[in-house]
């Protein structure tokens, strides 16, 4: 079995990566099945996806109960909605590479015990704060003149902020680290936890909303909240064992080097340029003493907290240049930039489909076939992965993401398109969303006067995992053509296999190539920046809300994943080189 050292490097010592080969025959196999299998159920693998499958749907429900909840409770307003989605964008970019950090610097079992219990605990308690407003919001309203309902609104964002930021935190530890070492550092295995994981996101991210959707529609918000408050006491209970017996069972996991324990990269690089400037200064021994009197009394002026948010500004900037250094920086820099697009299945795209006259219930029948797509593009990358190595694997992704998002492209000038340039004056600037200007075009107009909620009632609604379809809403000027919708989708859902294999690869490249030492603040970043961008393609519809925009947006998203993708083509083609140049 061959080794290679090109990846990650883990306190000066190379972490070899093995190549999967499989020395077993199949008589071997064969006869071993029926006790492989019971292995199976019992090993690390089997209890990480359980696990994670856990706690992937707890988070699928959440996020998309929680965004439910502020509407209705802010009288059908998207108000509290885009203040939480700011709240919670915000403080991942800023504090990334913090979070990053805390997961170097503390053992891995204390890290995820930790985020899963803070994660938990957080919905938990935001659950309850939300039965409560919902079971006694006239009463609440009518306190502190209507104040208390400010705190219960500020209570809940912050708490669900948390929950989020513990998240990311777990997501780090588990996805980035605990499946490395469970693997041992095999590349083959590695590939296919990887696609596993995703494989179980994907099918929670359709299944998830769907049932608390149901439950919160036949019954009430009160009980939707009471459902999922019953299954994160259950969900942190069975996960928390099932990490603590991979912890016992894989015995690296407890294996990090003895100044990692206690002390993060970027503490251990601060501290030599410390011991490096003392050194410097030896020559001067008596000017030296005298410097270093003065300073510990500047020191001692500084308030303890200025001094520690000043420690903290620095570990987010080293964690920032960290991210920089890294060799797999262009690849991650180039996955960060897929998510400036209006071209997934999220609350933008969903709602524009439905001004231009596709149905809930197909548009329902439509995530599912890109849940479908998202599938095979994690068989895809398993298969690419081991036939063209993993690096050409993210190019061929990249061209097949390219080319099927030229038919979205295509869309924009198709019949049926309702672009339309001449809505971008002044003039008509102040028509309400494009939908009620003489410029509109195959959307449904709004029925009814200026006070008339954002959203009907909510037994004229259906929830689906990312928008609010309405089943009984007023019907409006049909489209002239269907051709341009059809393309689009067509589009969407066939990028989805490029898209999810190019992913796993810019994932199983940062896991390989990064040191252990620097895993967590490097990942954490990386979310920074996946946030960031994520936040760019908001302010871009923010910008360009009417449907008549969609066509401008669409052409704005293709030109940020054509950059991200060059981007990680000069990372494939900086790798090929180097054989070469060290030749």
């Amino acid at each position: 079995m061959s080794l290679r050292t090109e990846g990650a490097q883990c306190g000066g010592v190379a972490v070899e990566f093995d190549d999967d080969n499989d020395r077993d025959s199949p008589v071997i196999k064969a006869r071993n099945i029926p006790q492989s299998a019971l292995i199976y159920l019992k090993g690390p693998k089997f209890l990480i996806y359980v696990s994670g499958a856990l706690s992937m749907w707890g988070d699928r429900m959440w996020h998309f109960a929680i965004s439910v909840f502020l509407i209705e409770l802010y009288g059908h307003n998207l108000l509290l909605t885009g203040i939480f989605g700011l709240v919670v964008a915000g403080s991942v970019l800023l504090l990334g590479a913090l979070i990053g950090d805390w997961v170097d610097r503390n053992p891995r079992n204390k890290v995820a015990h930790a985020s899963l219990f803070i994660q938990n605990i957080s919905v938990t308690i935001c659950s309850i704060v939300l039965m409560l407003v919902f079971s006694y919001k006239k009463w609440i309203e009518e306190i502190w003149d209507g104040w208390l309902t400010v705190v219960c609104y500020t209570v809940v964002i912050v708490l669900a902020d948390l929950a989020n930021l513990a998240s990311t935190a777990l997501t780090i530890a588990i996805q980035r680290d605990w499946i490395v070492v469970i693997t041992g550092y095999n590349r083959g295995h590695l590939a296919g936890m990887n696609a596993t994981m995703r494989r179980i996101d994907q099918v929670t991210n359709i299944l998830a909303p769907l049932a608390v959707g149901q439950v919160m529609t036949l019954a009430s918000n009160v009980v939707g909240c009471g459902f999922i408050l019953g299954w994160n006491l259950v969900s942190l209970i069975v996960e928390f064992i099932f990490l603590s017996r991979v912890y016992r069972i894989v015995p690296a996991l407890s294996a990090k080097p003895p100044a990692m324990e206690h002390q993060s990269y970027l503490e251990k690089k601060r501290e030599r340029k410390r011991s490096q400037s003392r050194t410097s200064a030896c020559p001067a021994a008596a000017i030296s003493e005298e410097s270093t009197s003065l300073h510990l009394q500047e020191i001692s002026r500084i308030p303890v907290c200025l001094h520690r948010l000043r420690g903290l500004l620095s570990t987010c900037q080293e964690g920032w240049r960290a991210y920089y250094r890294q060799p797999v920086f262009f690849a991650g820099l180039g996955l960060a930039f897929l998510y400036t697009t209006v071209l997934g299945f999220d609350c933008i795209t969903t709602g524009y489909a439905y001004t231009q006259g596709i149905s809930g219930s197909l548009l329902s029948i439509l995530m599912g076939v890109s849940a479908v797509a998202g599938l095979l593009g994690t068989v895809l990358f398993t298969k690419l992965r081991k036939a063209c190595g993993l690096v050409n694997t993210g190019v061929i992704s990249s061209a097949l993401h390219l080319v099927c998002l030229l038919l979205c492209l295509w869309s924009v000038f198709a019949p049926g398109s309702p672009m339309d340039l001449s809505i971008l004056n002044i003039g008509n600037a102040s028509d309400v969303g494009g939908m009620t200007g003489g410029h509109q075009r195959h959307g449904y107009p709004l029925r009814g006067g200026s006070n008339q909620p954002l959203l009907p009632d909510r037994s004229s609604i259906h929830w689906t995992n990312n928008t609010v379809l309405f089943e009984n809403a007023p019907a409006g000027t049909e489209p002239e053509s269907y051709v341009s919708i059809i393309l689009l989708f067509l589009g969407v859902i066939t990028a989805r296999v490029g898209l999810w294999s190019f992913d796993l690869t810019v994932t199983q490249l940062l896991q390989e190539t990064i040191s252990e030492s620097e895993r967590g603040v490097v990942n954490g970043v990386q979310s920074s920046m996946n946030y960031l961008m994520d936040l760019l393609h908001f302010i871009m519809v923010i910008s360009a809300p009417q449907p008549q925009h969609f066509g401008i947006l669409v052409i704005i998203s293709i030109l940020f994943i054509f950059t991200g993708h060059t981007m990680y083509f000069l990372y494939a083609r900086k790798i090929k080189r180097k054989p070469r140049t060290n030749t």
